[in-house]
């Protein structure tokens, strides 16, 4: 119920918002019209067409775009066409325009884009030149590109006087400010007469200068006899109705005709003698004189070759030359002799080719051919095929009906079949609200997207809840919101009256009606049905005390009766020492009478164990229950640890608790050594005691000197006077000297025996290298003294060796034969 309530209030508000919105909009429409009406004294009678464009600009979905179907915003950039005054979008009228053209450039251009076509309006197809196409956002008079958005200002309007030129012209210009649609009437007032110039000249209107005094024209008519009979009127005069009898052009008949066509022909041969005085005019029923003789002059032959000078009674003959008059093909000629009348068919065989060019015969030059094919050609159309027989290729432009679904998705295009896009649906369709009293005419199409109209009329249904009246609001669609009004009936317990908002057409929530087979089944949204709730509980407030007189509560009057306020009973025990922990409750009258604070037979029993403070630092609670007076002393051992924390010694609670400082650090102490190290690495001498140990170690330790020749004992606390060690005596100095010496003595030995040694090795290096030096020279003596057979024999040898296989081949070959 609340959150029907809510949203019935939020639609309150938006009707709230409209309200406001459609006062501010009267404001700005009183302001654009406010220079025209002080020129009509406040008639405003003409201006309902106007009117209706300014208010389509406010109201959003009224204007709307015939190429996109889509609403024309405040902040968007249009273009107006001049003559229907059609609002579209820039961007989509740009693209309109150049499809256009390109369209009819690439069906009729042979040199593509040079020629300047017009494009058409999509709503009135007033054509406009490619030049005019619109490339910035203006105003409606024109004044200011890219109006900037004033919201006290009609959408796409500069604020600026229109100043356009009145249509049809008449010297004046448009009064309104910068507006939408057609401009109104002129209201200047001007002095002019009537049609037939006969009545005074009068004031009137300029828009209305036109007038008629409604007296008989009088003017004379075009046949000359006769005056107009007609009320004055604009242009010319009507022809004259009255019948009189007229001659036709020859004078042989006379017949009733019309005064205003005097003039016509009998249809008869003239038959009048011509000049010759042999031939009678031929000529149909004429004025005039018939003229001279046709035949008179010099005649040609019938081929046109010969001239002769006869007279007009006599034939020319024939010249007997060939005729030669082109035939009817248009490809051969005559070949009779020269003749009278026409020339005879062609009838020469030639070989024909068909219209389409796909086939040929041979047949007689006067019959046409056309071969059956049918053109398998797309027309221009790009959707149907030409299938016309034997087409020359210059296919017919498609004569069917285009038959596509146009934007509005209702209607199918009627125009005959063409390309490119279809031209915007021109049906209009109202929307009208539920009483159907307010209408919105929009383009069709936008019917499913336009909201109804928001009609100021009442809702008349009846109401379904317990209340005689429904609350006053809007006509509207879809039931009526829930009733806000209080509920007020007769509560039975209590006899209140129910405050809550009315609630006998609730939306309750439906649960448990379908389980669901599996988790492969997805839920079903929950439904919703509509049921009157019961009243809510009374929630007139009532002043009522607890059980255990603790307060005085103000509660709800349906949760009025007895009722323990949670608070402890805390009455005082029997004890003395506690009260009651039970939650309020009641208690006798016995017990009342002994004051707030006695317990009564209801409260609890003391159960508790003693819990009166212990002594400073006994951890131990008293054994005794709950009792009055002092507890006994704690004679519990405690576990404590000693100073070292390595013994746990076990002392009487009472003698920890009353003893001071000194008998608690003896009490504390386990009698034993120290275990603790001091700084200098040695073992506490003192007793287990608090605190630090003593610094000052007594234990004897042995220094020594560098040298470790001098040694003394000292105490462990003295040792640091020495720093560790003892200083060397002169003693000492010596002999470190004396072994420097010594050191110095050995290494100087061992480098002369290491140069000894490496010189003993280079010589024994050069020893060596003597050696191979001599045998070199030998080899090189033995090569010079090579014989001259040694050097040539490689070359006599090898021919001998060839002669000798040859010899032994022959030989081998004469044997086997």
């Amino acid at each position: 119920v609340q959150k029907l309530a809510e949203d019935h209030y939020s639609s309150s508000s938006e009707d709230e918002g409209d309200e406001e919105s459609e006062g501010m909009h009267g404001k700005i429409l009183a302001l654009t019209f406010t220079k025209y009406a002080s020129q009509t004294d406040s008639d405003a009678s003409e201006l309902e067409r106007t009117r209706q464009y300014v208010n389509d600009a406010f109201h959003a979905g009224a204007m709307t775009c015939l190429i996109c179907i889509a609403s024309v915003k405040r902040n968007q950039a249009v273009w107006s066409c001049s003559r229907c005054f059609c609002i579209f979008h820039i961007p989509c009228i740009q693209k309109w325009a150049k499809d256009s053209i390109f369209l009819v450039s690439s069906l009729t251009d042979d040199d593509f884009g040079k020629k300047d076509y017009p494009w058409p309006c999509p709503k009135c197809r007033h054509e406009y030149k490619r030049s005019e196409t619109p490339s910035r956002y203006y105003c409606y008079c024109g004044k200011m590109e890219d109006p900037p958005l004033d919201p006290w200002l009609v959408p796409h309007s500069c604020g600026q006087v229109c100043e356009k030129m009145f249509q049809p012209p008449c010297g004046h210009k448009c009064l309104l400010l910068c507006h939408p649609g057609p401009c109104p009437p002129c209201p200047k007032m001007v002095t002019t007469t009537c049609y037939c110039k006969k009545a005074k000249p009068v004031p009137r209107r300029c828009s209305a200068k036109d007038w008629s005094c409604q007296q008989i024209c009088g003017r004379k008519l075009l046949c000359g006899q006769h005056k107009c009979g007609n009320s004055c009127h604009p242009g010319d005069c009507q022809p004259c109705p009255r019948v009189s009898k007229q001659k036709c052009l020859c004078g042989r008949q006379t017949t009733e005709r019309l005064c205003a066509s005097p003039l016509w022909q009998c249809n008869q041969m003239c038959g009048k003698p011509l000049t010759c005085g042999s031939h009678t005019c031929e000529q149909v029923c004429h004025a005039g004189p018939c003229g001279e003789c046709p035949r008179a002059g010099k005649r040609s032959c019938p081929c046109g070759k010969s001239k002769y000078t006869l007279p007009c009674t006599e034939d020319v003959p024939t010249c007997g030359d060939t005729c030669d008059k082109m035939l009817a093909c248009g490809v051969h000629r005559c070949s009779q002799r020269c003749h009278r009348g026409p020339c005879e068919t062609c009838r020469q065989e030639v070989e024909k080719q068909c219209r389409c060019g796909k086939h040929t015969r041979r047949m007689p030059c006067h019959k046409p051919y056309l071969c059956e094919s049918k053109c398998a050609k797309i027309r221009d159309c790009q959707r149907h095929p030409c299938k016309r027989k034997c087409c020359p290729g210059s296919c017919p432009p498609c004569d069917q009906v285009c038959g596509r679904a146009l934007g509005c998705r209702n209607h199918k295009c009627s125009s005959v079949c063409h390309r490119g896009n279809c031209y915007p649906c021109p049906e209009t369709i109202d929307v009208k609200c539920r009483c159907e009293k307010t209408v919105l005419s929009v383009p069709c199409g936008r019917e499913r997207t336009t909201k109804p109209p928001r009609c100021k009329i009442l809702c008349s249904q009846l109401p379904t809840c317990h209340h005689p009246v429904r609350e006053q609001h809007r006509c509207h669609f879809g039931s009526c919101p829930p009733c806000r009004q209080d509920c007020k009936k007769v509560l039975e317990k209590c006899g209140h009256t129910c405050p809550a908002p009315c609630h006998d057409e609730a939306l309750v929530k439906q649960t448990g009606l379908h389980q669901l087979a599996g988790p492969w089944e997805q839920p079903s949204e929950p439904a919703f049905i509509q049921t009157a709730l019961p009243c809510p509980p009374c929630q007139v407030p009532i002043s009522v005390e607890c059980l255990g007189k603790h307060e005085v509560s103000v509660v709800p009057c349906h949760v009025v009766g007895p009722y323990s306020c949670g608070r402890p009973c805390k009455r005082l025990l029997e004890c003395g020492n506690h009260t009651c922990i039970k939650e309020c409750h009641e208690v006798t009258e016995a017990s009342v009478n002994l004051g707030k604070q006695k317990c009564g037979p209801e409260c609890s029993a003391c159960e508790e164990v003693c819990s009166k403070p212990r002594p400073s630092g006994c951890p131990h609670p008293c054994l005794l229950p709950c009792h009055p007076g002092e507890c006994p002393p704690c004679v519990q051992m405690i576990r404590i640890k000693c100073h070292c924390k390595i013994t746990n010694l076990y002392v009487e609670c009472k003698k920890m608790t009353t003893a001071d400082l000194n008998e608690k650090n003896i009490l504390s102490s386990c009698r034993n050594q120290c275990p603790k190290e001091l700084p200098c690495g040695h073992r506490c001498k003192e007793i287990c005691h608090q605190g630090d140990c003593p610094k000052n170690c007594n234990q004897k330790v042995k220094l020594r000197c560098p040298c470790k020749r001098i040694k003394k004992e000292v105490q462990c606390s003295k040792a640091y006077e020495y720093q560790g060690s003892l200083e060397c005596d002169s003693v000492c100095k010596d002999l470190k000297k004396k072994e420097s010496e010594m050191k110095a003595a050995e290494e100087k030995a061992a480098i002369e025996e290491e140069k000894r040694r490496q010189q003993a090795e280079l010589e024994a290096f050069e020893n060596r290298l003597r050696g191979r030096r001599k045998k070199n020279k030998r080899k090189d003596y033995v090569e010079a003294e090579q014989s001259l057979w040694e050097k040539y024999k490689p070359y006599v040898l090898m021919p001998v060796l060839g002669v000798a296989v040859a010899v032994f081949a022959l030989y081998i070959i004469h044997s086997s034969v």
